[in-house]
């Protein structure tokens, strides 16, 4: 029958129904088809979008558009000269590789027994890209990891295939790490991965890929804007190279170690926290340089030996402890000079509090509402005042009812306060591309201490949705 032969070229049943359909009632809307082949006018456009691809279906620049079909006779003829032409430009290809190996091979170049040329293919189609992914998790001898992005999870137990030999991999003793970044509604799937198989949350993680071993890398290149679609705008590059690999896995490490682990990280959305690690930086420079000026030690250190001098030695150690005493005193001027600047420390705990209030209101979809509750909190708190205007651009005007002041033994708390802006804010609006929120200082009021301005590239000054 003709519809077998087009289901033996490649096409699937609603492909081929749209063809005979289209073929003998030619400009239908694609409302139409769909209810012909009782599915929904997204899976008639699917199949449309293919059939167009294809050459087998024209579409008018009407208004709706009209879409007709080659017939069936005329549409196997067209898959057979396509075929054809593939398949010439497949001996082509193969003639010229074929010619180069052979040069290589007379050349009398000697390659080590381990060496591996690199090659670069692009894969298209998520069902394609999860096929190769199955292949590396049954070829894998040492370490699997996939990297998941947002939505990745879901398209991994969706290709029941390749997560059975996710699984089984991991059964067999192979090291598999996956860093995703987690979603309220992605959380269930994990409970399809096996027990030993290890994963973590990045927030600074949004790309998707596959690493296996030390030898082959799928970097996606596009995904389709539909988390649940079929993935058929998906690309990904597939390289096979030991040294790109190590690469790669270099900064797959870092982030793993900066990652968070699971159990910890799915506290979010079922504890409504964060209660992820927080790392501080306690200072910068050298320590050794900074310990050493507050010892009275001066100089470089030696890099020779140099003659034993008792009544020097004696006396340097009489001077060093004299001064190693006074930093005993209870001041915290005495931590900067040891190179602990406690301001910044206050500040990072402070983003991390602005972090936490911004992920609590994360459900308030309106910018102006957010910062109206947030402004609640702060004044509440008893922190000071908040105010936003629009002249010049867009502010939150910051007022503290501890505002800085000159003493070096006072405990920065004013650092920690401000920083629950800042961590509020860069929370809120870090997504979005187009935003930068500048930090500017302010009359020097109490209650007009800094600005934060809102600025948006495209076009000049964000308005913010009320």
């Amino acid at each position: 029958m003709w519809k077998d032969l087009l289901i033996d070229s490649g096409l699937n049943e609603r492909e081929v129904s749209s063809i005979m359909i289209l073929g003998a009632n030619p400009k239908m809307k694609a409302s139409e088809l769909a209810k012909e082949l009782s599915t929904t006018r997204l899976d008639a456009y699917n199949s449309l979008s293919r059939l167009q691809e294809m050459g087998i279906v024209t579409v008018t620049a009407d208004r709706p558009m009209l879409f007709s079909s080659l017939n069936v006779h005329q549409a196997i003829e067209h898959i057979i000269d396509m075929r054809k032409q593939q398949l010439s430009h497949l001996l082509e290809g193969y003639d010229v590789l074929s010619k180069e190996v052979d040069v290589k091979e007379n050349s009398g170049v000697q390659r080590s027994p381990n060496h591996i040329e690199p090659s670069f293919a692009v894969l298209k189609e998520r069902g394609h890209i999860y096929s190769r992914l199955k292949k590396m998790a049954e070829d894998a001898d040492e370490r699997l990891i996939l990297l998941l992005g947002q939505y990745g999870i879901l398209h991994l137990c969706r290709s029941p295939a390749a997560l059975e030999a996710v699984n089984t991999a991991a059964v067999r003793g192979v090291v598999i790490q996956i860093i995703t970044h987690l979603d309220s509604r992605t959380i269930r799937f994990f409970k399809e991965l096996n027990d030993s198989i290890e994963v973590r949350h990045s927030d600074e993680l949004e790309s998707l890929g596959f690493v296996r071993d030390n030898l082959e890398v799928i970097q996606y290149l596009s995904i389709e804007d539909n988390p649940v679609g079929r993935g058929k705008d998906d690309a990904a590059l597939i390289i096979e190279s030991p040294e790109f690999a190590d690469s790669h896995l270099n900064l797959i490490d870092t982030i793993w170690q900066n990652a968070v682990e699971f159990d910890t990280a799915v506290e979010r959305y079922t504890s409504n926290q964060i209660n992820d690690p927080l790392r501080l930086t306690i200072g910068e420079g050298s320590f050794l340089k900074n310990i050493s000026s507050a010892l009275g030690l001066e100089g470089e250190l030696p890099n020779e030996d140099t003659p034993f001098e008792p009544e020097a030695f004696f006396a340097a150690g009489k001077e060093v402890n004299e001064a190693r005493n006074k930093l005993t005193e209870g001041k915290l001027s005495n931590l900067k000079v040891l190179g602990i600047d406690i301001g910044l420390m206050l500040r990072q705990i402070g983003n991390r509090v602005g972090q936490e209030i911004a992920f609590s209101l994360r459900g308030i979809e309106h910018d102006i509402e957010f910062l109206d509750e947030m402004m609640d909190w702060w004044e509440y708190a008893g922190l000071g005042s908040l105010e936003y205007g629009v002249d010049p651009t867009f502010h939150v005007r910051v007022g503290l009812n501890h505002p800085p002041v000159d003493d070096p033994d006072a405990l920065p708390m004013w650092e920690m306060d401000d920083g629950i802006i800042e961590g509020a804010l860069a929370n809120r609006f870090a997504k979005n591309p187009h935003i930068v929120i500048q930090r500017v200082d302010g009359s020097g009021e109490p209650d007009d201490l800094w600005h934060y301005i809102i600025h948006k590239h495209m076009p000049d000054t964000v308005v913010l949705s009320d």
